[in-house]
Protein backbone atom coordinates (compact mmCIF):
# COMPACT_ATOMS: atom_id res chain seq x y z
CA UNK A 1 0.00 0.00 0.00
CA UNK A 2 1.48 3.73 -1.16
CA UNK A 3 2.50 5.80 1.67
CA UNK A 4 0.31 8.28 1.72
CA UNK A 5 -3.13 6.02 1.43
CA UNK A 6 -5.84 6.52 4.07
CA UNK A 7 -7.36 3.57 5.41
CA UNK A 8 -10.50 2.42 7.20
CA UNK A 9 -11.79 6.88 6.95
CA UNK A 10 -7.97 7.76 8.36
CA UNK A 11 -6.68 11.18 7.87
CA UNK A 12 -3.28 11.80 7.03
CA UNK A 13 -1.38 14.33 9.46
CA UNK A 14 -0.78 16.48 6.42
CA UNK A 15 -4.19 16.38 5.44
CA UNK A 16 -5.99 17.21 8.70
CA UNK A 17 -3.65 20.43 9.13
CA UNK A 18 -4.19 21.42 5.72
CA UNK A 19 -8.53 21.23 6.56
CA UNK A 20 -7.63 23.60 9.67
CA UNK A 21 -5.51 25.66 8.01
CA UNK A 22 -8.82 26.02 5.15
CA UNK A 23 -11.39 26.09 8.46
CA UNK A 24 -9.61 29.13 9.95
CA UNK A 25 -9.18 30.91 6.46
CA UNK A 26 -12.89 30.28 6.60
CA UNK A 27 -13.90 31.90 9.90
CA UNK A 28 -11.69 34.83 9.32
CA UNK A 29 -13.38 35.78 6.19
CA UNK A 30 -16.08 37.00 7.98
CA UNK A 31 -14.00 38.17 11.51
CA UNK A 32 -14.27 41.87 10.85
CA UNK A 33 -18.05 41.94 9.65
CA UNK A 34 -18.53 41.19 13.14
CA UNK A 35 -17.37 44.81 14.29
CA UNK A 36 -20.13 46.23 11.71
CA UNK A 37 -22.44 44.05 13.60
CA UNK A 38 -21.91 45.16 16.60
CA UNK A 39 -21.55 48.66 15.80
CA UNK A 40 -24.87 48.23 14.04
CA UNK A 41 -26.46 47.11 17.64
CA UNK A 42 -24.87 49.59 19.41
CA UNK A 43 -26.35 52.70 17.43
CA UNK A 44 -29.48 51.42 17.35
CA UNK A 45 -29.52 50.77 13.44
CA UNK A 46 -30.75 47.46 13.81
CA UNK A 47 -33.61 48.02 16.47
CA UNK A 48 -35.09 51.23 13.84
CA UNK A 49 -34.90 48.46 11.01
CA UNK A 50 -37.10 46.06 12.78
CA UNK A 51 -39.18 48.14 13.90
CA UNK A 52 -39.78 49.51 10.61
CA UNK A 53 -39.98 45.96 9.01
CA UNK A 54 -43.18 45.13 12.03
CA UNK A 55 -45.20 48.39 10.52
CA UNK A 56 -44.96 46.24 7.45
CA UNK A 57 -48.33 43.72 7.16
CA UNK A 58 -47.68 40.52 4.22
CA UNK A 59 -49.54 40.92 1.44
CA UNK A 60 -50.10 37.04 1.21
CA UNK A 61 -50.50 34.24 4.02
CA UNK A 62 -47.01 32.54 2.57
CA UNK A 63 -45.52 35.81 2.77
CA UNK A 64 -41.67 35.85 4.05
CA UNK A 65 -42.71 38.77 6.27
CA UNK A 66 -44.84 36.53 8.06
CA UNK A 67 -41.38 34.65 9.40
CA UNK A 68 -40.25 34.54 12.72
CA UNK A 69 -38.04 37.90 14.20
CA UNK A 70 -35.14 35.59 14.28
CA UNK A 71 -35.48 34.78 10.47
CA UNK A 72 -36.50 38.32 9.40
CA UNK A 73 -33.12 39.67 11.40
CA UNK A 74 -30.76 37.00 9.32
CA UNK A 75 -32.42 38.39 5.87
CA UNK A 76 -31.83 41.71 6.98
CA UNK A 77 -28.14 41.67 8.03
CA UNK A 78 -28.24 39.71 4.59
CA UNK A 79 -29.07 42.91 2.82
CA UNK A 80 -27.07 45.47 5.16
CA UNK A 81 -24.15 43.76 4.68
CA UNK A 82 -23.73 42.96 1.20
CA UNK A 83 -20.83 44.81 0.31
CA UNK A 84 -18.98 42.82 3.23
CA UNK A 85 -18.99 39.64 0.34
CA UNK A 86 -18.43 41.91 -2.10
CA UNK A 87 -21.71 41.87 -3.59
CA UNK A 88 -23.76 45.11 -5.18
CA UNK A 89 -27.34 43.54 -5.83
CA UNK A 90 -29.28 40.24 -5.08
CA UNK A 91 -28.19 38.32 -8.52
CA UNK A 92 -24.78 38.51 -7.10
CA UNK A 93 -25.66 35.63 -4.90
CA UNK A 94 -26.13 33.55 -7.70
CA UNK A 95 -22.34 33.13 -8.04
CA UNK A 96 -21.38 33.66 -4.20
CA UNK A 97 -19.90 31.03 -2.56
CA UNK A 98 -18.01 33.00 0.70
CA UNK A 99 -19.02 32.69 4.20
CA UNK A 100 -19.05 36.26 5.26
CA UNK A 101 -22.85 36.96 5.05
CA UNK A 102 -22.97 33.72 6.67
CA UNK A 103 -20.71 34.66 10.39
CA UNK A 104 -22.44 38.28 10.09
CA UNK A 105 -26.07 36.34 10.13
CA UNK A 106 -25.70 33.57 12.33
CA UNK A 107 -26.02 31.06 9.67
CA UNK A 108 -24.21 27.92 8.27
CA UNK A 109 -25.14 29.15 4.73
CA UNK A 110 -26.18 32.66 3.46
CA UNK A 111 -28.83 33.04 1.92
CA UNK A 112 -29.55 32.66 -1.60
CA UNK A 113 -30.65 34.83 -4.72
CA UNK A 114 -34.12 33.63 -4.81
CA UNK A 115 -34.97 33.90 -1.27
CA UNK A 116 -33.76 37.54 -1.04
CA UNK A 117 -35.42 38.72 -3.99
CA UNK A 118 -38.46 37.22 -3.04
CA UNK A 119 -37.85 38.92 0.30
CA UNK A 120 -37.36 42.52 -1.61
CA UNK A 121 -40.17 41.68 -3.33
CA UNK A 122 -42.67 41.67 -0.38
CA UNK A 123 -41.27 44.17 1.08
CA UNK A 124 -41.70 46.22 -1.66
CA UNK A 125 -45.36 45.29 -2.27
CA UNK A 126 -45.93 46.11 1.37
CA UNK A 127 -44.93 49.83 0.72
CA UNK A 128 -41.29 48.19 3.08
CA UNK A 129 -39.22 50.97 1.02
CA UNK A 130 -41.18 53.89 2.72
CA UNK A 131 -40.60 53.00 5.83
CA UNK A 132 -36.82 51.87 6.07
CA UNK A 133 -35.93 55.32 4.27
CA UNK A 134 -37.85 56.77 7.08
CA UNK A 135 -36.02 54.57 9.68
CA UNK A 136 -32.89 55.65 8.22
CA UNK A 137 -33.35 58.95 8.32
CA UNK A 138 -34.26 58.58 11.66
CA UNK A 139 -31.40 56.87 12.49
CA UNK A 140 -28.50 58.89 10.87
CA UNK A 141 -30.53 62.05 12.96
CA UNK A 142 -30.04 60.69 16.24
CA UNK A 143 -26.20 59.30 15.70
CA UNK A 144 -25.34 62.44 14.56
CA UNK A 145 -27.60 64.53 17.14
CA UNK A 146 -24.15 66.65 18.43
CA UNK A 147 -24.37 68.34 14.80
CA UNK A 148 -28.27 69.09 15.36
CA UNK A 149 -27.98 70.72 18.71
CA UNK A 150 -26.03 73.69 17.43
CA UNK A 151 -28.01 77.42 17.41
CA UNK A 152 -26.70 77.76 13.78
CA UNK A 153 -29.23 76.78 10.75
CA UNK A 154 -28.44 73.44 9.29
CA UNK A 155 -26.27 73.00 6.31
CA UNK A 156 -27.04 70.29 3.78
CA UNK A 157 -26.06 69.26 0.39
CA UNK A 158 -28.62 67.82 -1.69
CA UNK A 159 -27.82 65.89 -5.14
CA UNK A 160 -29.44 63.88 -7.00
CA UNK A 161 -28.07 60.39 -8.97
CA UNK A 162 -29.40 57.82 -11.30
CA UNK A 163 -28.89 54.04 -11.79
CA UNK A 164 -29.37 51.99 -14.65
CA UNK A 165 -31.94 49.17 -14.39
CA UNK A 166 -32.22 46.65 -16.81
CA UNK A 167 -35.62 45.16 -16.74
CA UNK A 168 -37.83 43.44 -19.27
CA UNK A 169 -41.00 45.76 -18.30
CA UNK A 170 -40.77 49.77 -19.59
CA UNK A 171 -39.74 51.67 -16.90
CA UNK A 172 -38.97 56.01 -16.97
CA UNK A 173 -35.82 56.47 -18.71
CA UNK A 174 -32.97 59.23 -17.44
CA UNK A 175 -30.01 60.34 -18.41
CA UNK A 176 -27.24 58.00 -16.50
CA UNK A 177 -24.13 59.72 -15.13
CA UNK A 178 -21.62 61.11 -18.01
CA UNK A 179 -21.96 58.26 -20.65
CA UNK A 180 -25.09 61.17 -21.53
CA UNK A 181 -27.18 57.74 -22.46
CA UNK A 182 -30.80 57.52 -21.68
CA UNK A 183 -31.76 54.37 -20.22
CA UNK A 184 -34.38 53.05 -18.15
CA UNK A 185 -33.44 53.81 -14.15
CA UNK A 186 -34.08 54.82 -11.12
CA UNK A 187 -33.64 58.11 -9.39
CA UNK A 188 -31.39 58.84 -6.00
CA UNK A 189 -31.92 61.58 -4.00
CA UNK A 190 -28.96 61.87 -1.47
CA UNK A 191 -28.91 64.59 1.43
CA UNK A 192 -25.63 64.98 3.36
CA UNK A 193 -24.58 67.50 6.44
CA UNK A 194 -21.38 69.93 5.96
CA UNK A 195 -19.63 67.73 7.84
CA UNK A 196 -20.12 64.94 4.88
CA UNK A 197 -22.28 62.58 7.03
CA UNK A 198 -24.80 60.90 4.66
CA UNK A 199 -28.47 61.99 6.54
CA UNK A 200 -30.92 60.41 4.14
CA UNK A 201 -31.50 58.21 0.48
CA UNK A 202 -34.53 58.25 -0.96
CA UNK A 203 -35.33 56.45 -4.33
CA UNK A 204 -37.96 57.80 -7.03
CA UNK A 205 -38.92 57.46 -10.67
CA UNK A 206 -35.87 57.71 -13.36
CA UNK A 207 -37.06 60.82 -15.11
CA UNK A 208 -37.57 62.84 -11.40
CA UNK A 209 -35.86 65.89 -12.11
CA UNK A 210 -33.98 67.78 -8.49
CA UNK A 211 -36.16 70.35 -8.62
CA UNK A 212 -39.12 67.58 -7.50
CA UNK A 213 -36.86 65.29 -5.60
CA UNK A 214 -35.24 68.19 -3.53
CA UNK A 215 -38.73 69.32 -1.50
CA UNK A 216 -39.74 65.99 -1.13
CA UNK A 217 -36.18 64.57 0.78
CA UNK A 218 -36.49 68.05 2.81
CA UNK A 219 -40.05 66.78 4.01
CA UNK A 220 -39.35 63.09 3.97
CA UNK A 221 -35.98 64.26 6.96
CA UNK A 222 -38.34 66.51 8.79
CA UNK A 223 -40.91 63.39 9.12
CA UNK A 224 -37.84 61.25 10.83
CA UNK A 225 -36.90 63.77 13.20
CA UNK A 226 -34.34 65.81 11.55
CA UNK A 227 -34.60 69.65 11.48
CA UNK A 228 -34.71 71.62 8.17
CA UNK A 229 -36.02 74.89 9.60
CA UNK A 230 -34.06 77.79 8.06
CA UNK A 231 -31.21 75.02 6.49
CA UNK A 232 -28.83 76.47 4.11
CA UNK A 233 -29.17 74.42 0.87
CA UNK A 234 -26.50 73.64 -1.44
CA UNK A 235 -27.17 71.79 -4.53
CA UNK A 236 -26.02 71.27 -8.09
CA UNK A 237 -26.83 73.86 -11.11
CA UNK A 238 -29.95 71.43 -12.56
CA UNK A 239 -31.02 73.54 -9.09
CA UNK A 240 -31.17 77.05 -10.90
CA UNK A 241 -34.95 77.49 -11.17
CA UNK A 242 -36.49 80.87 -10.40
CA UNK A 243 -39.76 79.44 -9.46
CA UNK A 244 -38.15 76.51 -7.10
CA UNK A 245 -35.58 78.71 -6.44
CA UNK A 246 -38.28 81.41 -5.10
CA UNK A 247 -40.19 78.63 -3.25
CA UNK A 248 -37.02 77.64 -1.18
CA UNK A 249 -36.70 81.25 -0.16
CA UNK A 250 -40.11 81.92 0.66
CA UNK A 251 -40.03 79.12 2.96
CA UNK A 252 -37.18 80.70 4.82
CA UNK A 253 -33.92 78.59 3.05
CA UNK A 254 -30.70 80.20 2.16
CA UNK A 255 -29.60 78.86 -1.19
CA UNK A 256 -25.94 77.75 -2.88
CA UNK A 257 -25.10 76.82 -5.86
CA UNK A 258 -22.91 76.74 -9.32
CA UNK A 259 -24.15 78.80 -12.53
CA UNK A 260 -23.14 78.02 -16.06
CA UNK A 261 -20.34 79.72 -18.41
CA UNK A 262 -23.97 80.67 -20.42
CA UNK A 263 -25.74 82.14 -17.62
CA UNK A 264 -23.60 85.02 -17.21
CA UNK A 265 -21.81 87.48 -19.15
CA UNK A 266 -19.16 88.92 -16.33
CA UNK A 267 -18.55 90.23 -12.60
CA UNK A 268 -21.15 92.66 -13.73
CA UNK A 269 -23.83 90.24 -13.33
CA UNK A 270 -23.81 89.73 -9.92
CA UNK A 271 -23.76 91.39 -6.80
CA UNK A 272 -22.08 91.73 -3.12
CA UNK A 273 -19.15 90.08 -4.83
CA UNK A 274 -16.67 88.49 -2.22
CA UNK A 275 -12.90 88.10 -2.36
CA UNK A 276 -11.94 85.70 -4.85
CA UNK A 277 -9.68 82.44 -3.53
CA UNK A 278 -7.71 79.78 -5.39
CA UNK A 279 -9.54 76.79 -6.82
CA UNK A 280 -7.63 74.88 -9.26
CA UNK A 281 -3.46 75.04 -9.78
CA UNK A 282 -1.57 73.74 -12.61
CA UNK A 283 1.68 71.31 -12.41
CA UNK A 284 3.84 74.22 -11.92
CA UNK A 285 1.60 75.57 -8.98
CA UNK A 286 0.47 78.38 -11.39
CA UNK A 287 -3.41 79.69 -10.17
CA UNK A 288 -5.38 78.89 -13.24
CA UNK A 289 -8.89 79.09 -11.54
CA UNK A 290 -10.53 81.12 -8.92
CA UNK A 291 -13.91 81.09 -7.24
CA UNK A 292 -15.65 83.78 -5.14
CA UNK A 293 -19.08 84.06 -3.34
CA UNK A 294 -21.52 86.46 -4.78
CA UNK A 295 -25.23 86.74 -5.33
CA UNK A 296 -27.33 86.33 -8.80
CA UNK A 297 -30.63 87.56 -10.10
CA UNK A 298 -32.60 85.06 -12.23
CA UNK A 299 -35.59 85.98 -14.19
CA UNK A 300 -39.21 85.05 -13.28
CA UNK A 301 -40.64 82.74 -16.06
CA UNK A 302 -44.11 83.26 -14.65
CA UNK A 303 -43.59 86.90 -14.08
CA UNK A 304 -42.54 89.26 -16.46
CA UNK A 305 -40.01 91.67 -16.46
CA UNK A 306 -39.78 90.37 -12.63
CA UNK A 307 -36.54 88.70 -10.95
CA UNK A 308 -35.87 87.04 -7.99
CA UNK A 309 -34.69 89.16 -5.53
CA UNK A 310 -30.80 89.20 -4.49
CA UNK A 311 -30.36 88.22 -0.80
CA UNK A 312 -27.86 89.35 0.93
CA UNK A 313 -24.73 87.68 1.32
CA UNK A 314 -24.44 86.11 4.75
CA UNK A 315 -20.56 88.31 5.95
CA UNK A 316 -18.42 86.29 8.04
Amino acid sequence: MPFGQRMDGATSPAMRKKNLAGEEAKVQEGAGGLLLLAAAHETGLLSKLETAMASCEPTTPQSLLSSSPHCLRQLLLTLLFFPLGGLHRTHDLRSYTGNALAVVTGRHRAYGYCHTERFLSQRALANGSETLATALGSWTTHLWQACDESETPPCFYIDGHRKPVYADCLIPRGLIGRSGKILGGRALMLLHDEQGHPRLATTSRGDQHITAGLPQVLARYEQAGGKTAHARLIVDREGMAASFLRDLAEAGHTIVTLLKTNQYEGLASFAEVGEFVPLTHDRNGQVVREVAPACFALPLPDQKDQVLPRPRRPHP
